[in-house]
């Protein structure tokens, strides 16, 4: 429970950054797998809307067009604003630096839950509202885990976790000569692999929760998963709550001494 309650802190460990990248893993895959049962798209998935963009600038589509490059600048969008919440906090000297993109994303899933239904408007140039929130909340998320792993952890797109995860896997299996001394044998990172495995895991558990919840309950299926996210950007916040009120106190208490 202690490691639960500093996911989101300042001071980062090997083992807390596997577990919040699992628990973000799970809540990408399942808001990838409801967004495609609304939007028929993949919002995490930049690289098919990049080929979605190329394809159909070729083939006149211009409303495709039009999704696949405000897909794209949403996802942008949702990365800058995490560099700039983090960079912003580290020189304020505030311990929420991961906390508070965790915030902004927890409060984009409440407002996207509850009222989604109007989200299937269009936007400007034709673009469902939905795709661009989406978009928005995995860009967000993908660079907060990049932040906090140093680009280790990816967890809003499996293609890298896979590849890594085969690699692994290889070398597991490579079948060393007896006669080649231990430093030069070919050895799976096992920590590496299990990291992996455990990212694909939860990325595809949070597709099949996604998918339930999306297809019979509805927009509101989001909620509990704001909510997580929401307690877990709470204590780094409360924390640097009371050292702005305790910081406040002492300037007060200063100025009134004669």
């Amino acid at each position: 429970m202690r490691r639960l309650r500093h996911l989101t802190g300042q001071h980062r460990t090997a083992s807390t950054n596997r577990l919040l990248g699992a628990l973000l893993a799970f809540n990408a895959g399942a808001i990838n797998a409801g967004g495609f049962l609304l939007v028929s798209l993949y919002t995490s998935h930049m690289t098919g809307f990049a080929s979605m963009l190329a394809d159909n600038l070729i083939l006149g589509n211009v409303k495709l067009v039009s999704v696949a490059l405000g897909a794209l600048l949403a996802f942008t969008a949702g990365a800058a604003v995490t560099a700039v919440l983090v960079n912003w906090a580290r020189q304020n000297w505030l311990r929420s630096e991961y906390a508070l993109p965790l915030l902004v994303e927890a409060l984009l899933l409440l407002l996207f839950g509850l009222l989604g239904a109007t989200l299937n408007r269009q936007a400007p140039f034709a673009v469902p509202l939905t795709v661009l929130v989406l978009a928005f909340i995995m860009g967000l998320q993908n660079a907060l885990v990049s932040k906090i792993s140093a680009s280790q952890i990816r967890t809003t797109h499996m293609t890298g976790v896979i590849t890594d995860l085969g690699i692994e896997l290889g070398k597991l299996f490579y079948w060393n000569h007896s006669q080649r001394p231990p430093e030069s044998r070919v050895r799976a990172n096992r920590i590496k692999l299990r990291l992996f495995a455990t990212l694909l895991g939860m990325f595809v558990a949070g597709g099949l929760v996604g998918a339930f919840g999306f297809k019979y309950v509805g927009f509101i299926w989001v909620l509990p998963l704001a909510l997580v996210l929401l307690a877990l950007s709470l204590p780094p916040l409360y924390a640097d709550l009371q050292r702005i009120l305790r910081i406040r106190r002492k300037l007060k208490a200063s100025r009134q001494t004669p």
